[in-house]
C-alpha cells in the first residue's frame, strides 16, 4: 500500500512543514508547554456531571440518622413507625450490614452503621430510603434508638489514661492492650544520646497542631442501581474506586466482577474521598433490597462530621546541632488524636516522623509516634497527608537553631542540604532541587536586605520541606502495577487513552492527554481521556499519596511509546530508513534528517495499521523495590520512587493591639521534577499554599465539651468553618524548579501536596521576625497572637521590676 493512497488528517490541525525542522533538532513539543486542561471547558461552563447532577428513573432518596452522643452503647433501635409513614420503601441498621471495613486492611474497625455502639456524634446507625429526601428526613425523625451513655474522651492524653482504659473506645488488639490506642512507632537511626550529649546548641520546644477539614465545595454523594443482569454499579464522588470497588464487594458479600463504580466529576477531595464511607454502602445495600436506584447526599454538616481531615497533634521536639552548623540530632515524641476510627491512622503515625529526615543531612533522629483514639469524627489524609504537622515544629526548631548559633536561617539550611543518596532512615533521594528552591526565594522576597531588618511588626520567615512522589507500596500487599494504562489508536488520528487514575481537579486526565500528544504526534483536540471507571478502564489506586503523575504517567508513557514503535516502524519500512529517523510530531510523521519527508499522522496510523492490525497497547507501572528504602520494620512506608522539594518565604505584618496577622505575600519555591504543564504545576504551587495559609491562620476544627454538648462540631457549616476568601488571600508567588527525577515520566515529580507543608511554619517564623514572640501552637488567630504579646510585655515588666 502506498501512502499517497491513505486517507490524511485534517492538515489545520497540523504545523507548518517549516517547524518541522525545530522539532527534529530535539526537545518536546507538548511537554512543558502551557496548555489547556481537557475538563477545562465542560467545568467553566458548567456541563460537567457530578454525582449529584445524576438522576435515574424511579430513584430513591435515603438519609442516615445518626448519633447525638459521643460513646454509647445502642440498646435498641425502633425503625416501625419510619417503616408506616408512606413513601418510605425501607430502613436498615448495623444488623443489615455487620462486616467491619477500613481503608487499611490491618485495621478494619469502622461499619456502615453501627452495629453495638456509636463512638462519636454524628457516627451512622441508621437509613431510611424513600420517594424524596423530605420523606426520608421525616422519617429519620420517627426512629427511636435507646442509648447507653458511657465515658467519651475528646483529648487524647486523657484518653491514654488507666481510667479511659476501663471503657476503650475500642476493644484491645492484643491481651492487656489499650484499646484507645491504634498505633504506637518508636524508631531511631543512629546514636541519638550520644549525638545530643556532643551538641554545642540543643534547642527544646513544645508545638501544637490544632486539627482542620478539607471543605471542598462538592460533598459526598453517591448513587446505587442494580442493574436487570444482576451488576451493580455504583456512581460515587469518590477518589479511590478500586479500593471502593473493593470494600463494597466484600462487606456485601458479592462477587467484585458482579461490581461497577464509576467516579464522575469531582468537584475537590483533598484527601477527604480518599476511603469508602457509610453512604456508599448504604445506598448500595438499599438498592439491593429495593431494586431502585438510591442516592445520598450529604448535607455540610454530614461532611464536616465525615470529616478524615488533619490530625491535631501534640509534638515535644529535641534538635542538637555543632557550633558549624551540623544537625547532630532529632528527637520527638508525637501524640496524634485520630478520632473515632483508624481511616489511614497506621500509616499517619509512621508518616509523622518517617517523612521529616530530607532535605536536610540529620546524623541521627529517633521518633516515638501514638496514634489514640478519640470520642470525635476521624480523622485521615489531608493534603500533605501526616507530615505537615511535624515539619511545622521540625522547620520552627531550625529556626531556633540558628538564632542560638546567630547563624542566618537560610544559610543554615543551605549548610545541611543533603543533596542526594541517603537519608538519615535509608530512604532513597535520586533528584533534589532544594538548593534551587531557597534560592529562588531568597532573591525575589528580598531576604537579605529584610531579614531582621525590617520595622516592628513586620517579618520575614523561612522553612522548606520534602514529600512523596505517591507511596512504593500500594495499600493492600500484592505484587501486581500499581498502574495501568490503555491506548487505542484509530484510523482517523484520535487517540484513545483509557486509565484509572481519579481527577479530583489536580489535572490527572490532562496529563496523560499531553503524554499521548507528546508521543503519538497527534494535536490536544484529537485524544479523548476515559477513566475511573471500573469496568471500562485498567486498575489504578486511586489519587493519594501524590502518586498519579509518577505511576500512571509512567504506565501511559509504556503504552504510548509502544503503539508509537509500531507507527515508527512501518513508516520507516515504507520509506526504506532506520526507525531512529521518523518521529511523530504536530500532525506528523517525519523524517528526523529530511523534514520534507513526511506524512500526516493519520496516514501513518493507517501505513502501521495495514501492517499489524488494530493498534492498541497497554502500559504499566510498579515502583522499584531494591535500594528504594532500608530493611527494618516500617521501612517501607513513606518509602517512595522520588520526592519533591519546597521552599517558601512569607512576608507577614502583624498588628501589636489586636493581634491581626497579616499575611502579604508568600514566595514558593518547588522542585517538581519537570513541569508537564506549568499552568497546571503553578495551580497546584498557588492552592498548596493557599491551604498552608489557611491552616495557619484560620482554620480549626473544635469540638464542644460542655456536659450535654460533648463532642458537637463547633462550626459544621461554611459560614461557622473559616476559610480564606479571594480577599483574605496573600499574593502567591510560584517557582518551578526543575530536577529532573530518572524515576518520573519526563523526569516529572509531584507537585499537588509538598508546597503545602512550608507555609505554616514560614508564617510562624515571620511572626518571630516581625515582634519577636515565638508561638509554637497554631492557628494564629488574633486572639492568641495578642495574648502572647500580652504575655511577653508581662514577663518584660516584671524582669524591669526586679
Amino acid at each position: 500500500m502506498r501512502s499517497e493512497d491513505l486517507l490524511p488528517l485534517q492538515e489545520r490541525t497540523a504545523d507548518r512543514p517549516e517547524t518541522l525542522s525545530e522539532i527534529a533538532g530535539g526537545g518536546f513539543r507538548m511537554i512543558g508547554g502551557r496548555n489547556r486542561g481537557v475538563d477545562g471547558f465542560q467545568k467553566s461552563t458548567g456541563k460537567a456531571i457530578y454525582t449529584d447532577d445524576i438522576v435515574l428513573p424511579g430513584m430513591l432518596h435515603a438519609k442516615i440518622l445518626r448519633s447525638t452522643e459521643p460513646h454509647a452503647r445502642i440498646q435498641s433501635i425502633d425503625a416501625s413507625a419510619a417503616l408506616a409513614l408512606e413513601g418510605v420503601h425501607d430502613v436498615i441498621t448495623g444488623r443489615d450490614i455487620p462486616t467491619a471495613y477500613g481503608i487499611i486492611p490491618w485495621t478494619p474497625d469502622e461499619h456502615a452503621l453501627a452495629v453495638e455502639k456509636v463512638r462519636f456524634v454524628g457516627d451512622a446507625v441508621a437509613c431510611v430510603a424513600a420517594v424524596d429526601e423530605d420523606t426520608a428526613n421525616a422519617a429519620l425523625d420517627l426512629i427511636e434508638v435507646e442509648y447507653e451513655a458511657l465515658p467519651y474522651y475528646l483529648d487524647p492524653e486523657k484518653a491514654l489514661t488507666l481510667e479511659a482504659a476501663e471503657t476503650p473506645i475500642h476493644a484491645p488488639r492484643k491481651p492487656g492492650g489499650n484499646g484507645n490506642i491504634l498505633k504506637r512507632v518508636q524508631l531511631e537511626f543512629g546514636p541519638v544520646d550520644e549525638k545530643m550529649s556532643e551538641a554545642d546548641v540543643v534547642v527544646e520546644g513544645e508545638y501544637y497542631f490544632h486539627g482542620t477539614t478539607h471543605a471542598p465545595i462538592e460533598p459526598h454523594c453517591a448513587i446505587a442501581r442494580l442493574n436487570q443482569d444482576g451488576l451493580l454499579v455504583v456512581w460515587s464522588a469518590t477518589q479511590v474506586p478500586h479500593y471502593l470497588h473493593r470494600e463494597i464487594a466484600r462487606v456485601l458479600g458479592l462477587d467484585v466482577a458482579k461490581v461497577r463504580v464509576v467516579q464522575p466529576a469531582v468537584g475537590g477531595a483533598f484527601g477527604g474521598k480518599s476511603e469508602p464511607f457509610d453512604l456508599e454502602f448504604c445506598v448500595a445495600l438499599l438498592a439491593l433490597r429495593t431494586g431502585r436506584p438510591v442516592k445520598i447526599l450529604y448535607t455540610r454538616e454530614e461532611v464536616f462530621y465525615s470529616h478524615r481531615g488533619r490530625h491535631p497533634m501534640k509534638m515535644k521536639y529535641r534538635v542538637g546541632a555543632s557550633e558549624n552548623g551540623r544537625i547532630l540530632a532529632v528527637d520527638a515524641e508525637t501524640i496524634l488524636d485520630g478520632g473515632a476510627y483508624a481511616s489511614f491512622g497506621l500509616v499517619t503515625t509512621y508518616y509523622s516522623g518517617q517523612l521529616l529526615t530530607a532535605p536536610y543531612e540529620i546524623e541521627s533522629y529517633r521518633f516515638d509516634s501514638t496514634r489514640v483514639y478519640t470520642n470525635k469524627a476521624p480523622c485521615g489524609p489531608k493534603r500533605g497527608h501526616g507530615s505537615v504537622q511535624p515539619r511545622f515544629a521540625f522547620e520552627i526548631s531550625l529556626d531556633k537553631v540558628a538564632e542560638r548559633l546567630q547563624m542566618d536561617p537560610i544559610e543554615f539550611r543551605r549548610g545541611v542540604f543533603m543533596g542526594t543518596g541517603r537519608t538519615v532512615n535509608e530512604f532513597r533521594v535520586q533528584s533534589n532541587g532544594f538548593l534551587e528552591c531557597l534560592e529562588a526565594v531568597e532573591k525575589a522576597s528580598g531576604w537579605k536586605e529584610k531579614y531582621g531588618k525590617m520595622p516592628y511588626g513586620r517579618g520575614l520567615g523561612v522553612a522548606g520541606s520534602c514529600y512523596i512522589s505517591g507511596t512504593n507500596y500500594p495499600i493492600y500487599p500484592n505484587p501486581m502495577p500499581q498502574a495501568a494504562v490503555q491506548v487505542q489508536v484509530e484510523r482517523s488520528g484520535r487517540v484513545t487513552v483509557l486509565h484509572g487514575a481519579s481527577e479530583i481537579g489536580q489535572g490527572s486526565d490532562s496529563t496523560m492527554a499531553y503524554i499521548a500528544c507528546e508521543e503519538l504526534g497527534v494535536p490536544l483536540d484529537y485524544v479523548r481521556v476515559f477513566s475511573a471507571d471500573t469496568d471500562l478502564v485498567p486498575v489504578d489506586l486511586g489519587a493519594y499519596s501524590s502518586r498519579e503523575t509518577i505511576m500512571v504517567g509512567n504506565a501511559c508513557l509504556m503504552a504510548c511509546r509502544r503503539v508509537g514503535d509500531l507507527v515508527g516502524g512501518s513508516v520507516a519500512a515504507e520509506w526504506e530508513v532506520e526507525p531512529s529517523r521518523v518521529r511523530l510530531a504536530g500532525g506528523w510523521a517525519f523524517d528526523v534528517k529530511d523534514t520534507e519527508r513526511r506524512m500526516p499522522i493519520a496516514a501513518a496510523f493507517q501505513l502501521a495499521e495495514a501492517e499489524h492490525g488494530t493498534l492498541g497497547a497497554v502500559g504499566h507501572y510498579n515502583t522499584p523495590k531494591e535500594g528504594v528504602h532500608g530493611d527494618y520494620r516500617g521501612g517501607t512506608i513513606g518509602a517512595s520512587p522520588a520526592y519533591s522539594f519546597t521552599a517558601h518565604v512569607a512576608d507577614v505584618e502583624v498588628d501589636p493591639d489586636t493581634g491581626f496577622v497579616d499575611v502579604r505575600t508568600i514566595w514558593v519555591a518547588h522542585d517538581c521534577g519537570r513541569a508537564l504543564n506549568p499552568v497546571l504545576v503553578e495551580g497546584q504551587i498557588e492552592g498548596s499554599a493557599y491551604m498552608g495559609h489557611a491552616e495557619a491562620v484560620l482554620e480549626e476544627q473544635e469540638y464542644m465539651v460542655g456536659e450535654h454538648e460533648g463532642g458537637l462540631h463547633n462550626a459544621p457549616s461554611l459560614l461557622d468553618y473559616r476559610i480564606p476568601t479571594s480577599m483574605d488571600c496573600p499574593e502567591f508567588v510560584p517557582f518551578i524548579v526543575e530536577s529532573n527525577d530518572p524515576e518520573g515520566p519526563y523526569g516529572a515529580k509531584e507537585a499537588g501536596e509538598g508546597p503545602l507543608h512550608p507555609s505554616l511554619p514560614a508564617i510562624a517564623n515571620a511572626i518571630y521576625d516581625a515582634i519577636g514572640i515565638r508561638i509554637d501552637s497554631l492557628p494564629f488567630t488574633p486572639p492568641r497572637v495578642w495574648q502572647a504579646i500580652r504575655d511577653a510585655e508581662a514577663v518584660k515588666m516584671a524582669e524591669e521590676v526586679a
